[in-house]
């Protein structure tokens, strides 16, 4: 079987997510089955080295954002330009202009296929930790958002993968809340009922700051972070808010 440069369409080495379902569709989407043994990571530096283990990659991360929003852009029956651009923005942001482009060749490949949703979660699942699953959540809504609509149907899918990747019911509230206001988002945010103590509200806010805290991420990398601190500074406002309107220090 001939072997792959796969590094340089995700922008990073790849560990786990060369086996089983996600690498499969992956495969798939570049025109070949491949399986560990048979793939070549090119380096940053050109050099190229087989994968070894399950040691997570920012790559890993990489493909796991491409066939999860993948799903969620599927969900409705249309594939938005308002998506794509949202998606080739973030990845630009994340990797380059360079490495996005052939990420969005890749994302345009893998929409054409059917995506073994509950399969690709629990591999997820078994190898990102939960802190870079959350992060996965609060991107999917901002691709269900791109175009300033709310869709019913994404948002579904989001929730349902959401339940796949052992995300809580409260942490999907949050991160759902930081994208979609209403009267109660920043009590939502920090997972909490309106009727709560001022001391509970700030219990609730150490809590979820170190939940949501950048550095839960470090290990993708500074640019991985981006979107980590966007989370972060929404418990901070939804904290500043609460004070505000209760006016306690």
């Amino acid at each position: 079987m001939a072997e792959i440069k796969f590094g340089k369409w995700l922008g990073g080495g790849l560990g786990w997510a060369l086996g089983g379902p996600l690498g499969a569709v992956l495969g798939f989407a570049l025109g070949s089955a491949f399986d560990a043994a048979s793939v070549t990571v090119q380096k940053s530096d050109g050099t190229t080295y087989r994968p070894r283990g399950y040691s997570s990659h920012a790559g890993d991360f990489a493909a796991s954002l491409l066939v999860l929003s993948a799903a969620v852009m599927k969900s409705d029956g249309k594939i938005l330009k308002s998506e794509l651009e949202y998606i080739k923005k973030f990845l630009a942001l994340q990797f380059g202009e360079t490495q996005a482009q052939q990420q969005i060749l890749m994302l345009k490949e893998i929409l054409k296929q059917e995506i073994p949703l509950h399969e690709i979660c629990i591999q997820i699942k078994q190898y990102m930790p939960h802190s870079e699953r959350l992060q996965i959540i609060h991107y999917l809504f901002g691709i269900s958002k791109a175009d300033g609509h709310v869709h019913q149907t994404e948002l579904q899918t989001i929730h349902t993968i959401a339940g796949y990747l052992g995300v809580s019911d409260p942490d999907f509230g949050s991160l759902k809340a930081m994208y979609f206001r209403d009267v109660n988002s920043d009590y939502k945010i920090l997972e909490i009922e309106k009727s709560v103590t001022d001391d509970e509200v700030k219990k609730a806010y150490r809590k979820m700051a170190v939940k949501f805290h950048p550095d839960k991420v470090a290990s993708l990398g500074e640019e991985m972070q981006k979107g980590a601190h966007e989370k972060f500074q929404k418990v901070q406002e939804a904290f500043e808010n609460i004070k505000k309107q209760r006016g306690f220090p």
